[in-house]
């Protein structure tokens, strides 16, 4: 039973990859569509050529770099300081009444910077990872264990998007979305000269094929940029836009704003140099910090790391 069950969870695990792999390779595709059937075979004007090859190559290195980022980045662990010691947890578990298991939760939370709150009031608290979750965390049945500032899992990256990859995985949007753009743009143009039959080979299925392929993704990216530019400049997670985090003194959907561009600096950082790289610059001095933040009187957590 053992061997099979292992063997079961193995095969599990292969196929989350399966999104990923169906990813790489229409991109690795569409890298020798474009760089070698457009502008090998098909483009004539070696300043054209050059052209788009160099642009094409920016827009493939920062795309896949960025996507390789969000779908490899681990996790980062809720701090220990949020998880319930043995003898708590005792306490909690043998407690006869969901009052009792609140007033234990209520004494532990005490000296942790949480603010959320359940829709009953009480202290949000995993009974699977069994601890307190930080402002904004949730548990992903997926990746069974707590996410800090979860936005979804997504099994394109089979990873779940949060805290550790969110920068990330928006440059991976826009980079994905721009190299939809500049190969739609650039292989119209032959596109109609093989369908006016100007041109011949058997390039023209690749470039036709290309040309759609990268028109689908585009629309379907775009909407979805755009969706997470909103939440990034509201300072909300996906989960926080479909049901608003609750604080002690009700929901709020702007609990977390700091102003448009304060939340920009929560994800992206406070130096622009680094903006548009798929590094680690989310706003604080180092990953290792609890970043407290002030507005009209009332105090935010941002949950960074192990501390």
């Amino acid at each position: 039973m053992g061997k099979q069950n292992g063997s079961c969870w193995w095969f599990v695990k292969a196929v989350k990859w399966i999104p990923v792999i169906f990813i790489l390779t229409i991109v690795l595709w569409s890298y020798y569509a474009y760089v070698v059937q457009l502008c090998f075979y098909t483009v004539d004007n070696y300043v054209q050529k050059a052209f788009y090859l160099f642009f094409y190559h920016i827009l493939f290195l920062l795309f896949l770099w960025s996507y390789w980022q969000t779908v490899f980045t681990d996790l980062i662990e809720v701090p220990y300081k949020f998880k319930i010691p043995d003898v708590e947890m005792e306490k909690f578990q043998q407690a006869e009444t969901e009052e009792a298991q609140r007033q234990i939760l209520e004494r532990f939370a005490q000296g942790l910077p949480v603010t959320n709150r359940t829709i009953k009031g009480v202290i949000r608290f995993c009974e699977k990872c069994q601890l307190i979750k930080p402002d904004r965390a949730h548990h992903c049945s997926v990746c069974s264990t707590c996410v800090l500032k979860m936005d979804h899992h997504c099994p394109w990256v089979n990873n779940c998007i949060g805290f550790h990859n969110y920068k990330f995985f928006m440059l991976f949007l826009a980079y994905a979305l721009l190299y939809c753009i500049f190969i739609t743009a650039t292989s119209l143009q032959y596109l109609i000269r093989f369908w006016k039959g100007e041109l011949d080979g058997m390039g023209r299925f690749h470039l036709l094929f290309l040309f759609f392929v990268a028109l689908m993704f585009a629309v379907s990216l775009n909407s979805l940029f755009f969706y997470h530019c909103y939440l990034v400049l509201h300072n909300r997670s996906t989960l926080e836009a479909f049901t608003p985090p609750m604080f002690r003194t009700g929901k709020d959907k702007d609990g977390f704003s700091l102003g448009k561009y304060n939340n920009f600096q929560e994800v992206f950082g406070d130096n622009p140099k680094l903006w548009f790289l798929p590094i680690f610059t989310r706003y604080a001095t180092s990953k290792n910090n609890i970043g407290l933040h002030e507005v009209e009187g009332r105090v935010w957590v941002t949950v960074l790391a192990m501390g």
